[in-house]
């Protein structure tokens, strides 16, 4: 039994200096283990008289009990150990910003367009969406283009045959709406157009429309100035802004006028960006040619109404000071965020 003893005494020793998990996993090994120390003293308890077999086992399981605890107490001991440590060098300071998700914003267009829909809704407006492939009757000859018209030739429009091609502007909605609905209505028809344009700082072969339309039984010039004129102070936040209407020519339009406003970057005092007139092109309009309404199964004799038309692309290239229409596809995040 003296070999219990010292066996005692190196364990517990062993255990308590275990410097880590694996060391002590060698200390249990050694003591413990199938072929361990105490393991092997338990196996010989044959060899001894039958009168000590009970007092020896006792002592040998009170020494393996005693080890135990100590290595159970010594693990416990080492794991806290080990993460105080982990804690200490991995430490979080709380107090430090957190890390900002990135934002992202609407393109101008998009802003310009939410722009335009809302002053519209708000005066009683639908808006009314359409297809993008269109066929030559709704694109022209319901909007009283004759076969003859420079826009049906093949290097302005972009034709998948003699009969279906990408819509050149939004007009064709309006069409559309006039052959389903009974008037009086109100719409405005946004969306995307198509031409063949090169692409350079002012043109693009896509690009965006607005296009409104009125009809009722009694409608005039004067609602239709009247209507852009608000609308255009409005859209540029100024009371004072000057609006002028010069002829012009629309074969869907008859009288038709093109629309001016004095340029908003110099105040009508000329410069670069208004081509030092002082006035900026916004929009075409006039009042619908009966031959549009019959077309579309509305007595040109009982209502009337006006149309008019703005480029959204252009509208935002205004009123966020864009130079280049190209921008606006170049995915350049640089220019994007610009409008958060």
């Amino acid at each position: 039994m003296s070999d219990l003893a010292d066996i005692q005494q190196t364990s517990l020793e062993a255990a308590a200096a275990a410097e880590d998990i694996v060391a002590l996993d060698v200390v249990r090994v050694q003591y413990l283990g199938k072929k361990g120390e105490l393991t092997g003293l338990l196996k010989g308890l044959g060899k001894l008289p039958a009168d000590e077999r009970p007092g020896a086992g006792a002592e040998i399981n009170r020494v393996k009990s005693a080890l135990q605890q100590a290595i159970a107490d010594r693990r416990q001991s080492l794991e806290q150990t080990a993460i105080a440590t982990r804690l200490e060098t991995e430490a979080i300071d709380v107090t430090l910003p957190g890390r900002n998700a990135e934002v992202g914003g609407l393109h101008p267009v998009t802003m310009v367009l939410q722009r335009i829909e809302h002053f519209f809704r708000g005066v009683g407006y639908d808006v009314v969406e359409g297809p993008e492939i269109e066929d030559d009757y709704h694109n022209f000859e319901a909007l009283n283009l004759p076969e003859h018209h420079p826009a049906r030739a093949m290097h302005d429009t972009f034709y998948f045959n003699p009969q279906l091609l990408l819509r050149t502007h939004t007009s064709p909605v309006q069409v559309r709406v006039m052959e389903t609905r009974e008037p009086p209505f109100r719409i405005i028809c946004p969306g995307r157009v198509y031409r063949v344009d090169q692409p350079d700082p002012s043109h693009l072969p896509m690009f965006h429309q607005v296009e409104g339309l009125l009809i009722d039984y009694e409608s005039s010039f004067a609602e239709l100035k009247g209507t852009i004129v608000e609308f255009l102070r409005a859209f540029f936040e100024r009371e004072d802004l000057k609006v002028r209407f010069r002829p012009s020519y629309f074969p869907f339009t008859e009288p038709s006028a093109e629309v001016d406003v004095q340029c908003v970057h110099c105040d009508g005092k000329g410069c670069r960006v208004c081509g030092n007139t002082g006035w900026l092109e916004v929009m075409g309009s006039g009042m619908v040619h009966p031959n549009v309404l019959e077309f579309s199964g509305i007595d040109s004799e009982k209502f009337s109404g006006f149309a008019f038309g703005m480029g959204p692309d252009r509208l935002a290239l205004l009123r966020y000071g864009v130079d280049d229409l190209r921008h606006y596809l170049d995915n350049d995040l640089r220019f994007l965020r610009q409008f958060r």
